[in-house]
């Protein structure tokens, strides 16, 4: 009797075997077009017990596929069968400004509204992740599927669950607050002092471009007592309307030596913001600096500030408020963070996890973990078994009631 073969480890299995790779498009209600990069998972010898499954995988602010791609996620992921589809938000990675304008070309038309960092939140949760999630059951051929987003994308993933759980299957969420700034001080300060601050920008920027356009027309005078025609354009005025988050954590991630590295790792015990070192590798964290990052409208910051302020999580243009529904989610619900994550922790993501009415609902910190190396850092695995976890639990129970009551039944 020949002896069945041992399932090997995810390290044992070269990630290209894994997986076929496929760039799919879908252009929004608004004339955007976003790009999903397709992981679809190939069969293996061994068992991969949600095999098939579709998930859309949806950044958080200022990123892009890299979130998930940075370090092993995907691997793990596909090493379970889960049929992977990572969505680019407007203006982010592969789904670019540039791209809009070419296909906008080819199609003889003009650009869709806003292109130039003209879109906020509300241009997130009401057009890119309904077309997106419509893609996906499409391509799939599932009728519902599972959802998991990090950070902002985990919010607008609490939305999306309130508004439309009937296409949802399952929902994780990775660091994502249900209730923005509770207990990070400084991020309260930064959006009270918002106005202020923006104002102040706008001030500055005023005057250089008066500057600047001072020193033209003095350029252009000067060559005209000359006789002759000045060639150069006029400067094109400066404007703040979005933050080049690529370009500040581009250079980050050249200061950040591995000597630098080890001194945050020193200190991690002490100090830990947004990451800990002591969780993630210096490599990876450099890699997903220089390749992971985007610009970010203003306006997605002033919307953020926003909810900050009003302590509120509202589409502004709907008026759909997501802590209200959040009693609507009924789906299998994971909500994962790190115990030291000071955007996304405990206190921050209470509210969902009590008011949500899911039958299974897990409310997990992941130890020593703060907001960015939960998707890419040593601890990786453990939250791919919450969420390979919770996809079995929902294709084991789609169509059977829980065994005990949910809560406030009789």
């Amino acid at each position: 009797m020949v002896a069945p073969l041992a399932t090997p480890t995810v390290e044992e299995v070269p990630f290209a075997d894994l997986h076929d790779k496929e760039r799919l498009e879908v252009r929004t209600a608004d004339g955007w077009t976003l790009v999903i990069t397709r992981y679809k998972p190939r069969p293996q010898p061994f068992t991969q017990p949600v095999f098939g499954q579709p998930m859309l995988l949806v950044h958080g602010f200022a990123q892009n596929r890299r979130t998930w791609t940075s370090g092993d996620f995907v691997k793990n992921m596909l090493f379970f069968g889960l049929d992977l589809f990572i969505l680019e938000l407007r203006g982010h990675g592969k789904s670019s400004i540039s791209l809009q304008r070419r296909r906008a070309r080819l199609r003889g038309e003009p650009p869709p509204a806003g292109v130039d960092y003209g879109w906020d939140i509300d241009d997130y949760f009401l057009y890119d992740v309904p077309a997106a999630v419509a893609k996906v059951r499409e391509v799939s051929g599932h009728e519902r599927i599972f959802y998991c987003g990090h950070s902002m994308g985990g919010i607008l993933g609490y939305g999306y669950a309130g508004l439309h759980p009937e296409d949802l299957a399952g929902l994780v969420t990775i660091g994502a607050p249900s209730n923005l700034g509770r207990g990070f001080w400084p991020l309260r300060l930064v959006a009270y002092s918002e106005g202020a601050l923006f104002s102040g920008i706008d001030a500055v920027l005023t005057a250089l471009n008066a500057l600047r356009s001072a020193r033209y027309e003095a350029r252009r005078l000067a060559a005209r007592l000359r006789g002759r025609r000045l060639l150069e354009p006029p400067p094109t005025p400066l404007r703040f309307d979005h933050v080049p988050m690529d370009v500040i954590l581009k250079e980050l991630s050249h200061l950040l030596t591995d000597e630098r590295y080890a001194k945050l790792v020193e200190l991690a015990p002490y100090l830990t913001i947004l990451v800990n070192p002591e969780r993630a590798t210096a490599e990876d964290v450099r890699w997903l600096l220089r390749e992971g990052a985007d610009r970010e409208p203003r306006r997605v910051l002033e919307q953020f500030a926003r909810w900050i302020r009003n302590d509120e999580l509202i589409c502004y243009r709907t008026g759909f408020d997501f802590r209200r529904a959040y009693e609507k989610i009924t789906i299998p619900l994971a909500i994962i963070f790190g115990d030291r994550d000071l955007l996304a922790g405990m206190e921050e993501t209470r509210e969902v996890y009590y008011r949500a009415q899911s039958d299974y609902l897990l409310w997990r910190p992941v130890k020593g973990n703060s907001h960015v190396e939960l998707t890419m850092g040593r601890d990786l695995r453990q939250i791919c078994y919450d969420i390979k976890n919770l996809v079995e639990y929902a294709i084991g129970h789609e169509k059977k009631r829980p065994s005990l009551p949910r809560r406030g039944e009789a």
